[in-house]
């Protein structure tokens, strides 16, 4: 396809209509508009839907081996120029091997250097980027030079020269980032001219005609079980054996985790022979993923069997003896619904364990007698975690709340979107007990956690500190999630989330940060309190630093932000642990120092409360308003209060009248 170029229309400012030059060597799609004199060099890259206008401000330049990808727009002024490294003057220059990613803006007068990469929808005007700087996403730059090699984060305003002096340098791995970028876009570049070519496209459907003919001829020679066990093989045999279709499927490690399982090619066939010759070759080809065995029935269209049969970095998996499902039950293999308890807690661990491995979620419900004499369960809390040692601590979380009761555990096949395991774990009269951890070491955590939220002790690499401070935010209805840094991006405060936190309870959160912290070992990982009510938080806390131990908090104090949009702990930090008796006998010293803080800073000082219904929901009241400015007098109004409402939760308020919003929040009272 010949791209869209045109001359530059006549102007008061200019009459030359120029036209542009674009390299042989280069590729303009037919869907990008080139105006003007804008000079292309040789292996450029110009992706569709891109606009670049030398209309106004002239001329532009685009080095070799670059690439400006879709929807990105390069104008420029009338006035205003820069000097390339040829030394003339353009509008816009940008070098050799730079990448101007999709949506991005440059408008000139603008100078971008070579190696340099300019991320999506960012914006660079009146301004010098220096070579091999990484521009990431959504970034203003305007009338400021970038020095050569340097790195500037997602959604950074860079107006200020001083602003740009400090901005940190590119790491190697952000240089292997641009470089790839670069690569990818030359394949493309190649791949576009070859479709335009008749006998470039020619020898490719010829090579793939050829390729398809010698698959039509390869035949599969009936194998032993070789890899596989005999069990999966006695599995596949009664599959067949009932009139049930055969097929395959497999996931590597990060799509396992979200269940986004791909297909292997359709096993047709219904011989024995055939059907595991196409489990192996399905294993081989996906050595290092995992692959599972898929039983389907046919006439109500619904899996009846789910088995892993392969995991990374293992043997295939020995598959337990166990029948596969017969048509009138419609349950999968390995799982029977019923209401006799395991023999032993050994057997739960075991049972949470096959389902798990087998893909399916585990759910708990409990009744009293007599809601069990009708059948009215209760669900005991969401289990979303998928790690043998999170579901066993909600477990042993659930049998611990509700002693006396009935407690059944549930299997889940989140597909077929049914139910494919009811066992009762524990009876009224039963002994109090827990069910044996995973054999991955994650015993450890569930005991010394604890199944009660208020667990002092931890396990592992956090401290009793971070575990207390757990369970006070679970307390309070917060959620907590996990965010990390390099040391690089650790100074620009720009830290990236990690996987939300799924656990709502003590044990399983503090496993799930003990898991970010293995995985982003070397970073810094830092705990985050989210009031979702309000969409804001409440704590930030570093538990890693780079080459440390994990970070010990105060054992009085919590850093808490309330500042909208901030990335780092305001001066705000308080908290007042209540009595036993369930209310503040008197206003500690540390409640005194902080209201002394407040009101030096000219903040204001309120209170309120709630009783523990309206508390899940977050709907406080305010007490009597303060509107004195003297520590005695705010201290008697909070007395007073605490008084008037015993038995409630009670909380101090700093607030910004100016800005209005709150600076702070104390709990000074629990039930």
């Amino acid at each position: 396809m010949v791209p869209r170029t045109s001359a530059a229309p006549p102007t008061p400012w200019s009459k030359s209509l120029a036209k542009p030059t674009i390299h042989e060597a280069a590729y303009v799609h037919a869907f990008s508009n080139i105006i003007g004199d804008v000079r292309i060099g040789a292996e450029v890259m110009i992706a569709p839907g891109t606009s670049i206008r030398a209309d106004e401000g002239t001329p532009f330049h685009i080095g070799p081996n670059s690439n400006i990808q879709d929807g990105v727009v390069i104008h420029g002024l009338a006035d205003g120029k820069v000097v390339g490294d040829d030394q003339e003057e353009y509008s816009v220059w940008i070098g050799r091997n730079t990448s101007v990613a999709h949506m991005a803006l440059i408008n000139g007068p603008a100078y971008v250097g070579d190696d340099c990469f300019i991320g999506f929808r960012s914006t660079v005007f009146n301004s010098r980027v220096g070579s091999g700087s990484i521009i990431m996403m959504h970034v203003l730059i305007q009338d400021v030079e970038i020095p050569p090699g340097r790195y500037v984060p997602s959604g950074s305003v860079i107006t200020t020269q001083r602003e740009a002096d400090r901005l940190p340098e590119v790491q190697a791995l952000d240089q292997q980032f641009a470089s790839q970028i670069v690569e990818i876009n030359n394949a493309l570049r190649s791949g576009y001219h070859c479709a335009e070519d008749t006998a470039c496209v020619t020898a490719i459907r010829s090579e793939l005609e050829r390729s398809y003919q010698s698959n039509m001829e390869t035949t599969y020679m009936p194998t032993a079980t070789g890899s596989l066990s005999a069990d999966i093989a006695s599995q596949v045999r009664q599959l067949l054996s009932q009139g049930y279709r055969v097929s395959v499927e497999y996931a590597d490690a990060r799509r396992f985790r979200t269940s986004s399982w791909t297909s292997c090619p359709s096993v047709q066939s219904n011989q024995e022979a055939d059907v595991i010759a196409a489990l192996e070759t399905c294993m081989a080809d996906h050595a290092g993923d995992y692959v599972r065995l898929i039983g389907v029935d046919m006439a109500s269209r619904r899996r009846v069997l789910e088995t892993i049969i392969q995991r990374p970095g293992s043997q295939p998996v020995q598959s337990a003896p166990a029948s596969v499902p017969s048509r009138s039950n419609g349950y999968s293999a390995n799982v029977n619904v019923g209401n006799s308890a395991p023999s032993s807690s050994s057997g739960v661990a075991d049972q949470i364990g096959q389902l798990i491995a087998q893909g399916y979620k585990v759910g708990l419900e409990y009744a009293d007698a007599r809601r069990f004499q009708t059948s009215s369960w209760k669900t005991c809390g969401p289990i979303q975690s998928s790690r043998h040692g999170e579901v066993v601590a909600a477990v042993n979380q659930c049998l611990q709340d509700h002693l006396g009761e009935y407690v059944r555990i549930i299997g889940i096949d989140p597909q077929a979107k049914r139910r494919v395991l009811e066992t009762i774990i524990q009876r009224p009269g039963d002994a109090a007990g827990n069910v044996v951890a995973s054999d991955n070491g994650s015993s450890a955590a569930a005991q010394s956690y604890g199944a009660a939220s208020g667990a002092s002790q931890a396990s592992g690499t956090l401290d009793s500190d971070v575990a207390a401070e757990v369970g006070r935010l679970l307390a309070g209805g917060y959620r907590i999630g996990v965010e990390h840094a390099d040391v690089r991006r650790f100074r620009a405060c720009s830290w990236t989330t990690s996987s939300p936190i799924s656990a709502n309870h003590t044990a399983g959160v503090l496993a799930e940060l003990e898991g970010a912290m293995g995985e982003y070992a070397g970073e810094y990982v830092r705990l985050v309190g989210i009031d979702t009510g309000a969409k804001r938080r409440v704590t930030e806390m570093i538990i890693q630093r780079p080459g440390s131990a994990p970070v010990r908090s105060s054992n009085s104090t919590t850093s808490t932000s309330f500042s909208s949009g901030s990335s780092q702990s305001s001066s705000a930090q308080a908290v007042v642990e209540p009595t036993s008796a369930g209310r503040a006998q008197s206003i500690g010293a540390e409640v005194v120092t902080k209201i002394q803080e407040l009101l030096a800073q000219g903040h204001r000082i309120g209170t309120e409360h709630v009783d523990t219904r309206r508390f899940r929901a977050g709907t406080w009241s305010s007490c009597a308003p303060i509107e004195s400015t003297r520590v005695a007098d705010v201290i008697s109004s909070l007395e007073t209060c605490l008084q008037e409402h015993r038995g409630e939760y009670v909380r101090l308020i700093g607030i910004d009248s100016k800005a209005k919003r709150r600076v702070a929040e104390v709990m000074l009272q629990r039930p």
